[in-house]
């Protein structure tokens, strides 16, 4: 009996030391699950900086773009590019500081396109990929306080996604407008746009396939997940909502070669509080499956917030979400504590789904002892791992090892 009377404390040590210090915690004990590589992070010109997109580079770095600053204010959009360690070669800051979103950005042979907003105006910018230097800067008034989201290169030029006409111009997740499409010539002037508010109320993210456009986001109110299809035109070919019966926040849209749809965000139908949904649909809009799943450290679900912000398909079929994990239990006036961790300090949450939507692995992510981590988008690796954005007041880059 002696090995397990030995064996079962040092586990437990262990365990406890790795949610004492706030570092990373493979707490469901999937041993599948991939190790932290190294972390890295750069800050704006102002008190606090929070990215919302990351993306891996063809030439090995990443970028990340979001805000330095606060909405609506002091905000100017911030963009940063590393090498494939995670130093900086370059950043940017646009606009004057006020209501200035930087929302996301693709990669072309010329170049990076961001997109988001500057002074409540949709905004393209185009930057030269060594320097980041401006290539152009187009904007848009396509109606009240507006924004593109999300982008994609056609043959014929650009379309961007996003909304117009936001109620609350300050928030920089649902903003209560209306969904809109735009249509761009490759210097992003526009040609043409739609109001799409009759299927999303805030068009979150594009995907182009076999020429037509996929469109995902959230219906009225943020009550259902929404996805569309349409063509090289923008004509509405099929419409489909999917949730329950409470608010479900759709946020992230990925694809894979053969066509199939992943969706992911957080809802509040069939859970104690918000736990991270995600679906995988066919080409057709048919729901194949969907999963709910959160708290992954193990405290009172009723208070805790699982916030999934970005997924990634991955060549299994499945695919990988990332979110935030936390509470705010000071203003439940309860004890945090469990275990030596604290369910007030926030970290990165990373599942794993095979194709059917098992899970293969989920695992948290933390800094320092009460900093907070919350996990904003994800990309995959050429080494087959991630690089994830993260939030902790500065933009953060956490590469994770190959797990695919």
């Amino acid at each position: 009996m002696r090995p397990y009377i030995i064996l079962i404390p040092t586990i437990l040590i262990l365990f406890l030391s790795c949610r004492k210090v706030n570092e990373d915690c493979n707490v469901n004990e999937y041993p599948n699950a991939p190790e932290k590589v190294w972390y890295s992070e750069v800050n704006g010109s102002e008190e606090e900086s929070h990215g919302h997109f990351i993306m891996s580079c063809s030439d090995g770095g990443y970028l990340q773009i979001g805000e330095t600053g606060f909405i609506p204010n002091s905000a100017k959009i911030l963009v940063i590019k590393t090498n494939s360690s995670g130093n900086l070669i370059w950043k940017k800051e646009f606009g004057d500081a006020g209501n200035n979103l930087g929302n996301s950005a693709i990669e072309t042979s010329d170049g990076y396109i961001i997109c988001g907003a500057l002074n409540e105006n949709s905004t393209l910018i185009k930057l030269e990929k060594n320097t980041g230097s401006e290539i152009f800067s187009q904007s848009v008034d396509n109606g009240g306080s507006d924004a593109f989201e999300h982008l994609t290169v056609t043959s014929n030029g650009i379309v961007a996604v996003g909304y117009v006409n936001a109620d609350d111009n300050s928030n920089t997740f649902y903003t209560e407008g209306e969904g809109f499409i735009t249509f761009l010539d490759a210097n992003g002037i526009k040609q043409m746009g739609f109001n799409i508010n009759a299927h999303l109320s805030h068009a979150y993210r594009i995907q182009l396939h076999n020429s037509d456009l996929f469109i995902s986001g959230l219906t009225e109110g943020a009550n259902d997940y929404g996805l569309i299809k349409t063509d090289s035109s923008g004509n509405v070919l099929w419409s489909k909502n999917f949730g329950g019966s409470k608010a479900d926040h759709c946020f992230g849209m990925d694809m894979s070669n053969d066509g199939s749809i992943f969706l992911t965000g957080h809802t509040l139908s069939g859970t104690e509080n918000w736990d991270a949904y995600t679906m995988k649909i066919d080409s057709n809009g048919n729901q194949i499956w969907e999963s709910k799943v959160g708290n992954p450290r193990g405290f009172k679900p009723k208070f805790i917030h699982d916030e999934v912000w970005g997924i990634k398909s991955t060549a299994d079929g499945g695919c990988i979400i990332v979110a935030g994990t936390g509470d705010e239990c000071g203003r439940y006036k309860r004890r945090c504590g469990n275990n030596g961790d604290n369910s007030n300090t926030w970290h990165v949450y990373l599942v794993k789904f095979d194709l059917n939507g098992n899970v293969d692995w989920e695992k948290t992510y933390g800094g320092k002892k009460s900093e907070d981590w919350a996990g904003e988008d994800i990309d995959l690796t050429a080494d087959g791992g991630a690089i994830v954005a993260v939030d902790n007041g500065k933009f953060g880059f956490l590469k994770i090892e190959p797990f695919q």
